[in-house]
């Protein structure tokens, strides 16, 4: 009877001031969502890769690498490290994998041809990714010739007929069966995207550079995962490898200091920066920063809840003083207030609800997850109440405690008076609302600022117009020249080249040259591409000093042209014409011929490596096509031209391509989500502000009705009046840009820290948010200001 009674009562109130009930319960719902929104985000992450069944006892083999008194880490690896596991410590190990990088490659099956995305793997690496097999069993990667394939890659390739036992092709050039197909691995997982899985004696057999490293532990080309044994402990297996590798290399390499060491799975996604070998945090720290913004923003709802509940409290000053003489107790009193708050929070979590099923799949794509309300979850619902419970009574916390202490004698004489001091904790309130979203405002400024700063640095070559193609099977090489020169009569392109490496990342490097004068102590590696003659004209380097190679190529096999970095870190006076020798063939030298501005193939956010480029001598380690779209022709047209070309010549693989531009964009890919994700948070914490201010507004203009009335009597003017209204609201408004300025720019200075490259916090940065946030106080507040102040005095005065 009590509750139902609770419930009549909260249900009354509710209707009574609709007005007020809307503007709290669709902030509440709103901050409600954003919780909600971030909730789920916060669970991918946390949970990400716990779909693999041995989770806790999967690590990956990392090695530090000591480079010029400054420890490296890196996850590339030997290719005799797999063996001396196993040898060495292999009751430790239930599984030592070697596997190789995951990539696109061509799957052929007749004159089906489609890129997956694969990766060749020891035995044993089915039973460690626990593997959800749909046909076939585990073991089939003990043959040389058999492969896994998921099951959108059976259905892509095979359709509905059974893929079991069928022959396939890998990049047009090795023969597999297929031997088994696997669920789907969830795309919340580092393994997100493995379509295919080859074994990795058929990748070994198959290259002979490979074949060339077996015996190699200077050679970093390759991964190592391993699944500890039953009742090891990670950590002090760890310690015992760490030497594993500097046991092994020569003379030469153990002033690098390698330590191996195992990163458990657990660590891969928020925890995988190293800085001097440390371990210093990763993308936990987005799950933290998001974290706090959720709870300020449903914090800031619940002020709004909090604020009109308790400028609304002479309202309800009677109401508390009849219940308490007819016998009700405090404790009944705030009972009631509680029970008003819930409903409404339970009221706002309904909608709340809504607005994520509407919102998740557009935020889903903002933040590149697939997350989904779990519906029927049982630990969703659990927390869902103790959301709502939690909500409800910070929500109702201080309207309960505060109404309910009102005097019964003093308010029913009419003498009951709220004091001078009864708006200050609304006044702090609002402060708080304001300062918390400039704060959210002038971050996400900082992150746009910091992203703009490194898309507009220099990158040392021409992106526009430019288009690369990834290297899939050996008829690329083979057709090269015939390709080119078709497109260039065609004039769909007006340059072509090929490259070993992407001119937006870095695939090889090395720490073997040589030079007359060279510091002993220099030991950093350089960046290593082999390229045609016509790279540096086709994507469009800059060359400093000397010159490009020759077109013909013939007179520069023993060439090289190093970029500016090269030149500062080898402390040469005159490049042009220096002899470089090769520590690991001293038969090999090479002579600078030319210096290239800095090309940025690395981080966009640290400073460009030493780098050198040599004309390729093996076409079949081709690796990427560049070809230079013609102004004169629109892409599109250009683009099919193209693609008829590499048809006629290239029929086993798909015809592919990507803009070199929005490749490099995705260097920024991190930043820019979180600068997206934070304006969203941003503009949904001043909505949520503005709307207590709204209702605030307009429970100050209401309160003071006849007050306006007498002084638009006496002759005061709409713009006294609205600046009287105004002024108190805007005082709180410049006091938050006060407090927030200062503490957004001691935490944005801390965050462009890590960047070496990075903007700096202008005045402006700190001056817009705060002009913004006057502005959108100003127009909030005046709605009502000039409302009240244009009424006509004889209604507020004509019961008088």
């Amino acid at each position: 009877m009590i509750i139902a009674h609770y419930l009549k009562t909260a249900w009354r109130n509710l209707f009574r001031n609709k007005t007020f009930s809307v503007i709290n319960i669709g902030g509440l719902a709103v901050g409600m969502a954003v919780a909600l929104l971030i909730g789920l985000w916060i669970y991918s992450e946390v949970s990400f890769n716990t779909s693999f069944k041995n989770y806790n006892t999967i690590a990956q083999v990392l090695q530090n690498q000591t480079v010029e008194g400054k420890i490296y880490t890196q996850q590339a690896d030997p290719f005799p490290l797999g063996k001396a596991l196993q040898t060495k410590y292999g009751s430790d190990f239930k599984h030592v994998i070697m596997s190789s990088w995951q990539g696109d490659h061509v799957l052929n099956l007749g004159m089906k041809n489609i890129i997956k995305s694969g990766a060749y793997m020891d035995k044993g690496a089915d039973d460690m990714l626990s593997l959800k097999m749909l046909k076939g069993r585990y073991g089939a990667l003990s043959q040389p010739n058999d492969v896994y394939i998921s099951a959108s890659t059976a259905k892509a390739l095979f359709g509905n007929a059974d893929p079991m036992n069928k022959q396939l092709k890998i990049d047009n050039k090795l023969d597999v069966k297929v031997a088994g197909v696997y669920e789907d691995i969830p795309y919340n997982t580092d393994f997100s995207g493995l379509d295919f899985i080859a074994p990795w004696d058929l990748y070994v057999t198959s290259e002979s550079w490979i074949k060339n490293n077996q015996t190699r532990w200077d050679n970093n080309s390759f991964r190592v995962f391993v699944q500890m044994a039953d009742h090891t402990d990670m950590q002090e297996v760890s310690k015992k490898i760490a030497d594993i590798k500097l046991n092994e290399v020569s003379a030469g390499e153990k002033k690098y200091h390698a330590q191996m060491f195992l990163a458990p799975m657990k660590d891969w996604h928020l925890h995988d920066n190293y800085e001097n070998g440390v371990q210093t945090g990763g993308k936990i720290v987005y799950v933290w920063m998001f974290g706090i913004i959720g709870m300020f923003v449903l914090l800031l709802a619940c002020i709004n809840f909090m604020n009109l509940s308790t400028a609304r409290s002479e309202k309800r000053a009677k109401e508390v003083g009849i219940r308490k003489v007819v016998g009700s107790l405090r404790s009944m009193l705030i009972k009631q207030f509680y029970f008003e708050s819930i409903l409404m929070v339970v009221i706002a979590f309904a909608i709340a609800l809504l607005l994520t099923r509407l919102t998740l799949p557009w935020f889903n794509t903002l933040s590149d997850k697939r997350m989904i309300i779990p519906w029927g979850n049982v630990f969703f619902w659990l927390t869902s109440v103790i959301f709502i419970l939690f909500t409800g009574i910070i929500a109702g916390s201080y309207p309960a405690l505060y109404l309910s202490s009102f005097n019964p004698v003093k308010v029913l004489k009419g003498s009951f008076r709220a004091g001078r001091n009864a708006s200050l904790p609304r006044k702090i309130l609002i402060i708080s609302q304001f300062t918390i979203s400039l704060i959210l405002i002038i971050g996400t400024l900082v992150v746009y600022k910091q992203i703009k700063f490194s898309q507009n640095r220099p990158v040392g070559y021409n992106q526009n117009a430019l288009i690369d193609m990834y290297v899939n099977t050996p008829e690329y090489a083979k057709y090269f020249s015939a390709i080119k020169n078709e497109l260039l009569a065609s004039g769909a392109i007006t340059n072509m080249a090929n490259s070993t490496a992407p001119v937006t990342n870095v695939w090889s490097s090395t720490n073997g040259l040589t030079w007359a004068g060279k510091d002993p102590n220099l030991t950093q590696d350089f960046v290593q591409t082999s390229v045609s003659t016509d790279f540096g004209n086709t994507v469009g380097w800059h060359i400093t000093r000397g010159r490009d190679f020759y077109a013909t190529g013939v007179s520069d096999s023993s060439s090289l042209i190093i970029n500016e970095a090269a030149v500062k870190y080898m402390g040469l006076k005159n490049p042009v014409g220096t002899i470089i020798g090769d520590t690991y063939d001293s038969s090999v030298h090479y002579t600078v011929i030319g210096v290239v501005q800095d090309i940025v193939s690395g981080s966009a956010y640290t400073p460009v490596q030493q780098a050198f480029y040599v004309l390729n001598k093996y076409p079949s380690d081709i690796g990427l096509f560049y070809l230079r779209l013609n102004p004169s022709k629109s892409a599109h047209e250009a683009i099919e031209t193209i693609g008829k070309v590499f048809k006629k010549y290239i029929t086993e693989a798909p015809f592919t391509y990507n803009f070199v531009n929005e490749e490099y964009a995705q260097k920024f890919a991190t930043e820019e989500r979180i600068g997206k994700l934070a304006t969203f948070f941003a503009a949904l914490a001043v909505f949520i502000s503005c709307l207590g201010l709204f209702g605030l507004a307009s429970f100050m203009a209401e309160q003071r009705t006849k007050e306006i009335g007498i002084r638009k009597v006496l002759g005061a003017s709409v713009f006294g009046l609205w600046k009287l209204l105004s002024k108190d609201f805007i005082v709180l408004v410049l006091i938050s840009c006060a407090i927030a300025a200062p503490v957004a720019w001691l935490c944005m200075h801390k965050w462009l820290q890590k960047y070496e490259y990075r903007t700096a916090i202008s005045w402006w940065v700190l001056a817009v948010p705060a002009l913004f946030a006057l502005a959108i106080a100003l127009v909030t507040v005046s709605y009502h200001a000039i409302k009240a102040a244009r009424a006509n005095p004889v209604k507020s005065l004509k019961t008088e």
